[in-house]
């Protein structure tokens, strides 16, 4: 698994460097209704970009995965009280087992 994380790592550095290179020319950003303009190089919109676009597809997948982790917390609960069930069982099973059919310990 870090074999392919370091090789995507690797992939995506060797994609992004001469991007980055080669589009150091400043552009306007105009960011409409306000009154500000920003100067800023291309490649760093463009990264910009592409990173609060993964933030917002996490939130999404993670919005969109709260049935699942509502339904594991449930189920997790469940199988907890359910050995704590068992661990009572078993003592009692065994507090049954040492004192016989007749009430005298064997």
């Amino acid at each position: 698994m870090k074999a392919a994380y370091w090789a995507a790592t690797l992939v995506a550095a060797l994609l992004l460097i001469p991007f980055a290179l080669s589009n150091r020319e400043p552009v306007t950003l105009r960011l409409w209704p306000l009154p500000f303009l920003i100067d800023l190089p291309l490649y760093l919109l463009v990264l910009l970009l592409l990173f609060a676009g993964f933030i917002i597809g996490a939130a999404a997948m993670w919005l969109a995965g709260r049935r699942v982790r509502r339904e594991l917390r449930r189920r997790r609960r469940r199988v907890e009280a359910l050995e704590r069930e068992l661990v009572v069982a078993r003592s009692q099973l065994e507090d049954q087992s040492g004192t016989g059919r007749s009430g005298v310990p064997a």
